[in-house]
């Protein structure tokens, strides 16, 4: 039994599987932008100064 297919999706998967040098470049950016060595130092600043949210943003201080 097939699953439900959009559209979008059956477009997508014929375009990549016709176009297959466009798989490569979405790999590409996406290291890019997205599949970095995070820093843990850099993280642990983050972490640690980090503000909490008040439980009611229109309660008066």
């Amino acid at each position: 039994m097939a699953m439900y297919q959009s559209d979008y999706t059956r477009f997508m998967n014929e375009f990549l599987e016709q176009n297959p040098q466009v798989q490569a470049e979405r790999l590409k950016l996406r290291q890019t932008w997205w599949d970095r060595p995070q820093d843990l130092d850099e993280l642990a600043r983050f972490a640690a100064s980090r503000v909490p949210p008040r439980p009611y943003a229109y309660q008066p201080d």
